[in-house]
């Protein structure tokens, strides 16, 4: 069933399938986007204070965000994303790892330029394998609401 702002509610959650990073994505991505040497040179990375290959931020965060995508919360509603208020990279993401994301809706209100559109504040958290938090973001999603809602 298709989605829109009025049916989202504050507090609502959604949870992600799990999926694997692999270390020829966390490569590829790093060579092209960051390559930072903790990110692309196994012994460098050995050398740095992580002691070993580690994923991009903005590899966990574009992964994570697909992972929530793909459970299909926003896919009739979306209008884009204003931007991010926060995001923390709290621990680092290895080869190897299994991420989810968990997603709650932190706040919502309806647009003050465009009766057609709501505003949601989501609250995304991508979780390894040990249910350890290894990035936190809020962010701002712009969606649909159905013709004829609005006020």
């Amino acid at each position: 069933m298709a989605k829109y702002f009025d049916d989202f509610s504050v507090g609502e959650r959604f949870v992600s399938e799990s999926a694997v990073i692999s270390e020829e994505e966390i490569l590829a991505f790093a060579r092209r986007y960051d390559p930072q040497p903790f990110h692309i040179n196994h012994e460098a990375a050995k050398a740095s204070p992580y002691g070993g290959l580690i994923a991009s931020g903005f590899h966990t965060l574009s992964f994570g965000f697909r992972l929530f995508i793909d459970t299909g919360a926003i896919a009739d509603c979306s209008l884009g994303s204003p931007g991010v208020e926060a995001i923390r990279w709290l621990a680092p993401v290895r080869p190897g790892d299994t991420l989810r994301t968990e997603v709650e809706v932190a706040a919502m209100r309806p647009s003050g330029s465009d009766p057609g559109r709501g505003v949601l504040t989501m609250d995304f958290s991508v979780i390894n394998q040990d249910d350890t938090a290894v990035l936190t973001m809020r962010s701002v999603i712009l969606v649909r609401r159905r013709a004829g809602e609005s006020g």
